[in-house]
């Protein structure tokens, strides 16, 4: 099958649905590509890239004619009207309530499939176009908010003086939530966020903000928050306009698909802000976005000198990066779809997230797709493990600690027994096992590679000791102790060795 890749008829969107790296992969799940003339101009993905990994520069009129277009957007009427009956068109279609666009799939006959329209599931995070995009908007929207700030994000301490910390706050921990806090963070500001769901507290932590709590606490079940009350949101609001005067960036993260953003950022909240302060709303859209104040594509400038930044392009800004997320994203799906890597679709509908996308199948309606409920709330326990567990009887404290008497034992032994010569040396050899022991039994799990690592530098002194012992002839015993120091440290050295070079191969970028 083709698949063809056109220029986005867009004049405002700078990205394209596959970059040449994309481009190789879906090649080498057995498909034809080709590409309109001039497509990737605008992310600096030129057409001789493209030919270069094996795909065709040809007419619009042959890409929109090919067996599967992919694009970043629903096409204009312009464009549908070039696709062939039976075509697949891979787009981000937005078909919540969108009952006329679902019937022109219908009437055209083609296969129509929403990526962002992907379930919020751990098995289709690698295809979710939203996530995605929101990663690389949630990046720009902290770049854009320092580019209106009149100040450096670091405190500083110069020969001038003092200078403190820009203080962020972000209201909302998804995606491009938890991107913002990254970003800011390693600008150097002072992070803090909020989130009615207060799971996501250790994810602030984790990267050095602060979770404010808010009065108002929620369990996802689809992998979003849900719309509030009428007092839930007055709770709400009232900490949201406490922080935003306390803070000098507010951004705000709240979208829901086929829905308008929640309000967050009231009109009072931002007359409360000190001037010179930043709100980007990353909800903005015609319909109304988190804050009040906002509109879309443009920034406003408040009577008390507020800087509100409503833009709705915040990926298209970085045209290169978020082209190449979108075309991975394509290559996910459709590595999931084309189990034979035959070059040929085969949609499988029994498959959750195939049918989560898919609006139309071969013009007949899907949309909208059976539910997929996906709950944070921990698991209520079955009935057999409801009741109280037998207890085994308390050991006692020489069952317990038996091996550490043992040591001790021997330990005294050795000292007691040992030439006068050698005693302060047994000592401090004992001494050093005994702090070793607990010093390494309570390193967290996460650094034992690295320690292991760390550890060969000491294996090595061992074997330097051992090498000069072992010419002792004069003494067997000598002899027999210095090569089994040679032997067990030379395990401990290569195996940390591999078991480090298995872990980095973890975390080396895929050729595929």
């Amino acid at each position: 099958m083709r698949i063809g890749i056109p220029k986005e008829p867009y004049e405002a969107q700078t990205l394209v649905s596959a970059s040449p790296d994309t481009v190789g992969k879906l090649m080498k799940l057995g498909y034809d590509v080709c590409i309109e003339s001039g497509a990737g101009v605008s992310a600096s993905y030129f057409d001789d890239a493209y030919e270069a990994v094996g795909a065709s520069i040809v007419s619009k009129e042959e890409v929109w004619g090919s067996d599967i277009v992919t694009c970043l957007d629903t096409p204009t009427d312009a464009e549908l009207a070039l696709m062939k009956r039976g075509a697949v068109l891979i787009a981000r279609l937005s078909p919540w309530g969108n009952d006329e666009l679902i019937n022109k799939f219908h009437d055209m006959g083609i296969t129509a499939l929403a990526m962002d329209a992907v379930p919020r599931i751990s098995r289709a995070q690698a295809l979710d176009v939203r996530s995605s995009m929101m990663n690389v908007a949630g990046y720009r929207a902290v770049i854009e908010a320092a580019n209106e700030f009149g100040r450096t994000f670091t405190g500083q301490v110069t020969a001038a003086g003092k200078t403190q910390p820009a203080k962020v706050y972000v209201i909302g921990v998804g995606v491009a939530g938890l991107a913002a806090i990254g970003t800011a963070g390693s600008m150097g500001a002072q992070v803090s966020a909020t989130d009615v769901r207060p799971e996501v507290a250790d994810q602030v932590e984790s990267l050095g903000g602060t979770f404010v709590e808010i009065p108002v606490k929620q369990q996802s079940s689809d992998g979003y928050a849900k719309a509030l009350d009428e007092e839930q949101q007055k709770l709400t609001l009232a900490v949201y306009t406490e922080q935003a005067a306390a803070n000098d960036i507010v951004i705000t993260t709240a979208a829901v698909p086929g829905r308008p953003a929640p309000l967050l950022i009231t009109a009072e909240a931002v007359a409360g802000m000190k001037p010179g302060s930043i709100v980007v709303d990353m909800g903005a859209s015609p319909l109304g976005g988190n804050c009040e104040l906002s509109k879309p594509g443009e920034v406003i400038v408040t009577e008390n000198g507020v800087k509100v930044l409503g833009y709705t392009d915040l990926p298209s800004r970085m045209p290169g990066q978020a082209s190449q997320l979108f075309g991975q994203n394509i290559v996910n799906f459709l590595k999931l779809a084309t189990p034979a890597k035959d070059g040929v679709l085969a949609l499988d509908m029994d498959d959750e997230v195939q049918r989560g996308v898919a609006v139309t199948l071969d013009g007949d309606i899907m949309w909208p797709p059976p539910p997929v409920k996906v709950s944070a709330a921990p698991a209520a326990p079955a009935a057999a493990e409801a009741a109280e567990p037998e207890q085994e009887p308390e050991k006692s404290a020489f069952q317990k600690h038996w091996w550490k008497v043992l040591v001790g034992i021997l330990a005294v032994a050795l000292i007691v027994g040992a030439p006068p010569a050698m005693a302060n040396h047994f000592i401090v050899f004992m001494l050093a096992c005994v702090v070793g022991f607990y010093v390494i039994t309570n390193v967290t799990h996460s650094l034992h590679t690295p320690l292991m690592s760390e550890t060969n530098a000491i294996s090595g002194i061992i074997i330097v000791g051992a090498l000069l012992q072992i010419v002792n002839f004069d003494n067997p015993v000598v002899v027999a102790l210095a090569f089994v120091a040679m032997t067990i440290a030379s395990i401990n050295i290569f195996g940390g060795f591999l078991v480090t070079d298995r872990m980095l191969k973890m975390f080396e970028r895929s050729s595929e």
